[in-house]
């Protein structure tokens, strides 16, 4: 099983000094982690231990979020996020490994989700609109506080995509991923390449309002709904089952194809 498991030990192990004192414990932070610890002489730091803390509190301290963490290493041994770390050996900390496959158990995440689902809150909502042109179920909740956003991930089983660091901090997150660039499109890539999501994408296959797979549907049935024009050139249409939106391929989606189809 995916627990049992025994880390591989990095180069950066090496880098371990002498022994901290009793009273603090010494982390050593992979280098993907300096989008967090903002400086390379960050990724090694020694933290007073003036309370018995579980690793999860001690590394969103030091402004890293348990989603980010795909390993946590001390003695030679796994611990848990709710392990109480040691003063008398150093802390480890491994990012997620790439590609990171939701589907699959491992030490950190016992329980897996079944299939990718996102969930975006509104500082990435472009890429979550991008992200259901590709056809990937994805939710978003405009104005929604971290709070809420937290409960409503509990409902479903969604890697939560965003911005914000503080999000990622809740217990009730256990997939997300931290977005690290900034365009929408270059977003998509850095997700598409990060979770390896499956192609071929089913381009155009959800409402881009509420998110309902589409159906295809008869010109002849929505005739009296389309303007002189859709008449005219168009001939293919689809409707939203929920919200009875049409859809159909429009002077826009020649243009958004060539930019979906560029990502790999």
């Amino acid at each position: 099983p995916a627990h049992s498991a025994k880390p591989e030990f990095p180069a950066f192990f090496r880098r371990e000094r002498s022994g901290p004192s009793m009273k603090s414990l010494r982390i050593v932070f992979h280098d993907e982690f300096l989008v967090f610890r903002k400086k390379r002489q960050d990724l090694e730091v020694d933290y007073p231990l003036t309370r018995i803390a579980p690793v999860k509190d001690i590394l969103e301290a030091l402004g890293v979020p348990h989603t980010e963490v795909g390993a946590l290493v001390s003695n030679r041994k796994n611990l848990d996020f709710q392990s109480r770390p040691s003063p008398d050996h150093p802390l480890f900390v491994f990012p997620v490994p790439r590609p990171f496959d939701i589907r699959k158990a491992s030490f950190l995440r016992p329980r897996p989700f079944p299939v990718f689902r996102f969930l975006v809150d509104e500082n990435v909502v472009k890429l979550g609109t991008f992200l259901r042109m590709l056809g990937l179920d994805t939710v978003f909740y405009p104005g929604a506080t971290d709070s809420e956003i937290a409960k409503k991930k509990k409902k479903t089983e969604r890697v939560v995509l965003s911005k914000d660091i503080g999000l990622f901090k809740r217990k009730a997150i256990v997939y997300g991923r931290y977005v690290r660039a900034v365009h929408p499109v270059d977003q998509v890539r850095e997700v598409a390449d990060f979770f390896d999501l499956e192609r071929p994408f089913r381009l155009f296959s959800r409402c881009l309002v509420c998110n309902m797979p589409l159906v295809p549907v008869s010109k002849s049935s929505i005739l009296h709904r389309l303007e002189p024009k859709t008449k005219l050139y168009f001939q293919e249409f689809s409707l939203c089952p929920a919200c009875d939106k049409i859809f159909w391929k429009g002077s826009h989606h020649e243009h958004m194809m060539d930019v979906l189809e560029s990502i790999p």
